[in-house]
């Protein structure tokens, strides 16, 4: 039978991926990636010979009926992200969602666990997080300012993905609206220059603003809840 194995790849440190995620980008017969010289990095690290193939958001239905038919071949097909879980804020939530779909029960779908950069910020927050809402990356425009509003009213901690581009303008916002909210940042997460601060918005806005070099990278944040 046919497989579809869902490998989740560090974030950031090489070092941070599974066993079972090495020996599965092994055998598998071909693996898709959002970008392929992203994912060369980490096969040549761990000798994977594995062919790759991109496959993005931008895929045409061409490249998708490659797949499919990769799939109804048997093939063992393994797809993975630039960075962290594939389906989480990713384009291969839609793959999946179409093998599902169209080939069901004739594809083994199998998740192969590991890094995100959601628990990985979750679990070095401090703050409590018993329960919360994950907003992955905000709109840039239409909907931005209702989920603002939305996050003020939240009484639950709420987590989002931001780009380095509008992370100032993000804690503007947050201090207008929620100025009594605790925010938690986490910053290139497992990387080199891996930053985690914490404080209200105006405080964060400060300190970033005051520190422009670190208006760069990746950004998790965390609103507390009420």
């Amino acid at each position: 039978m046919a497989t579809l194995s869902i490998v989740a790849t560090p974030i950031g440190n090489l070092e941070d991926i599974t066993l079972r995620a090495i020996r599965v980008l092994k055998e598998a017969d071909i693996v898709l990636c959002e970008d392929t010289r992203v994912t060369k990095h980490l096969l040549d690290k761990y000798d994977i010979a594995t062919p790759t193939m991109r496959y993005d958001a931008h895929s045409t239905p061409t490249q998708q009926e490659r797949i499919f038919s990769l799939l109804d071949e048997g093939k063992h097909v393994a797809l993975v992200s630039d960075a962290g879980t594939p389906g989480i804020s990713d384009p291969g939530t839609h793959l999946v969602g179409l093998v599902r779909k169209r080939l069901g029960e004739e594809v083994t779908i199998e998740a192969i666990p590991g890094p995100s950069a959601l628990t990985a910020a979750l679990s070095i927050s401090g703050l409590s997080l018993a329960s919360f809402i994950f907003l992955g990356f905000l709109p840039q425009k239409k909907g931005r300012q209702t989920l603002f509003t939305e996050i003020a009213r939240s009484e639950r901690a709420v987590v989002l993905y931001e780009s380095p581009h509008r992370i100032i303008k993000t804690l503007e916002t947050f201090a207008e609206m929620m100025p009594e909210r605790t925010v938690a940042i986490g910053r290139e997460l497992t990387k080199i220059h891996e930053e985690f601060v914490s404080g209200s918005a105006d405080e964060l806005l400060a300190y970033f603003i005051a520190h422009p070099d670190k208006v760069r990278g990746e950004f998790v944040v965390i609103v507390g809840g009420l």
